[in-house]
């Protein structure tokens, strides 16, 4: 849609529905009437004195406390309206249809389809496509019927989707053939964090994650690399300053952040002498020693003071089975390097676990803890800046190959006109794509598991059988810096 579009109509309609269209919840509503696919008009949402059945009873469960939060928003004379929408798809049901499908598929429970059909002996069920408006309408208009004028009507130059065409498709595409949804558990998941996304940010990031996996957003969710990026670049200057106090805090906060656990992890403590500077119990034990300093070079005091502490808080069995890390700006002295190799310590600079911290915020879950110790665990010892280094390209180009396969599903389906493609398939399509890696069949499809399970949503996935019936879809980008 490219044209200006003129919004001189409203449609009425219950504001729990409204707002569940607008949330991408649902892409379906039931009007009293049938609307001719074509049709365009604002939604205008009403306190649902209209809805026959309480709340309760008239609208799915993971929807009525969502609902509940939204009734208050018509609760005064003037009603602001938000969206737009366009009617693609108006479909006529009957008793004939399965109800327990239909109602899992939208908002509507199956209480409230059967009194619908009962009182009219059909269903109107309109596919709609919802846009934002530029600016929000206002209205004092008491709604007396299923469409009313808009006293000023709005000219929309650029048409903005809440759900782009490919999701869209999708969702209609589902509909039709109603089919049940495939992570119902999910669903309950994101109507069980939506109350906490006001206050918690965490709880924000996973609630964008879900909806855009679920199909019902096709936004981009907000990269928690913003959130957490003015103190990870603090990492590397801190280290180099004379601030020790503030560095170990910023090296246990990383840490934290990599995904270790631990009491000696607590980045509000202040350290000091006789104390470890931090100590991790999870997912395997981690011992370590900070230095920050502006120029001069690191004495053997530094690796000696871990030995020694970490000996006593710890005892001999208990530190020898754990991994010993240092994590110091300047050179090491001559003595200061010796006592680390010898000791198996693994001596990093501030801009490594910088690095490390960063690429594990960016690309969530990118840092494999256990890969990690083994790179940490095996020789050489002392300086470990470049062992390091070689695990971070590792992660790098991992990354790089999931970003190059989602891509290539993504402009595989675009090219095709399909919805969705087998492995087989885009093994072959993978050849002719300069790809950065040879890899098999068996291990594409692997990496297409992955980037399609609800913890990562880049894809999504029609399960099938046998591993190579399986067939993917494109749900949103994975972005290489």
């Amino acid at each position: 849609m490219s044209e200006s579009v003129l919004i001189d109509q409203a449609i009425c309609l219950p504001v729990q529905e409204v707002e569940a269209l607008i949330q991408g919840r649902t892409i379906a509503t039931i009007p009293r009437m049938f609307i001719d696919p074509g049709r365009q008009f604002a939604l205008y949402p009403t306190n649902g004195s209209t809805i026959p059945s309480p709340l309760e009873r008239y609208y799915n469960a993971n929807l009525q406390q969502f609902a509940q939060n939204n009734v208050t928003k018509v609760n005064s004379e003037i009603i602001l309206i938000k969206v737009w929408a366009k009617c693609e798809f108006c479909q006529i049901l009957d008793d004939t249809q399965p109800l327990d499908v239909l109602s899992k598929s939208t908002v509507w429970s199956i209480e409230a389809l059967k009194e619908i059909l009962l009182q009219h002996h059909y269903i109107f069920l309109a596919y709609l496509r919802v846009y934002e408006l530029d600016e929000p309408i206002e209205v004092s208009i008491t709604a007396t019927s299923q469409f009313i004028p808009l006293s000023q009507p709005t000219i929309v130059i650029k048409p903005k989707p809440i759900l782009n065409d490919r999701t869209f498709a999708q969702r209609k595409r589902q509909l039709e053939k109603l089919e049940p949804p495939l992570y119902p558990e999910l669903e309950e998941l994101q109507s069980a964090i939506a109350p906490l996304t006001i206050s918690q940010p965490a709880a924000k990031l996973l609630d964008d994650d879900i909806k855009v996996f679920l199909g019902w957003s096709s936004n981009q969710p907000t990269n928690p690399l913003d959130l957490d990026l003015p103190w990870i670049q603090k990492i590397a200057e801190v280290g180099n300053s004379s601030d020790g106090h503030t560095f170990e805090k910023l090296v246990r906060r990383g840490l934290l952040k990599l995904g270790f656990t631990g009491s000696g992890l607590n980045p509000d403590a202040t350290g000091g002498a006789g104390g470890m500077d931090f100590y991790a119990e999870q997912p395997y034990p981690i011992v370590g020693e900070c230095k920050a300093t502006k120029t001069e070079k690191v004495t053997d005091g530094t690796p000696a003071q871990l030995l020694k502490i970490g000996m006593n808080h710890l005892g001999k069995v208990q530190y020898e089975n754990s991994i010993k890390l240092v994590v110091a700006a300047g050179e090491l002295n001559f003595y200061a390097l010796r006592t680390a190799t010898e000791n198996q310590m693994n001596v990093i600079s501030p801009e490594t676990l910088q690095k490390l911290v960063k690429l594990q915020v960016h690309y969530k879950n990118s840092i494999n803890l256990l890969e990690l110790k083994e790179f940490l665990q095996q020789a050489p010892f002392g300086l470990a800046e470049d062992k390091l280094n070689t695990y971070i390209d590792k992660v790098e180009q991992s990354i790089k190959l999931r970003s190059h396969i989602i891509q290539l599903v993504k402009n595989y389906l675009q090219n095709s006109g399909i919805e969705s493609a087998g492995v087989e398939a885009l093994h072959g399509a993978y050849f002719g794509s300069h790809p950065p890696q040879p890899i098999k069949t068996a291990e594409m499809h692997e990496i297409l598991i992955e980037v399609s399970s609800p913890l990562t949503g880049y894809l999504g996935r029609i399960k099938s059988s046998d591993w190579k019936g399986d067939r993917f879809y494109f749900l949103r980008d994975l972005p290489i810096n």
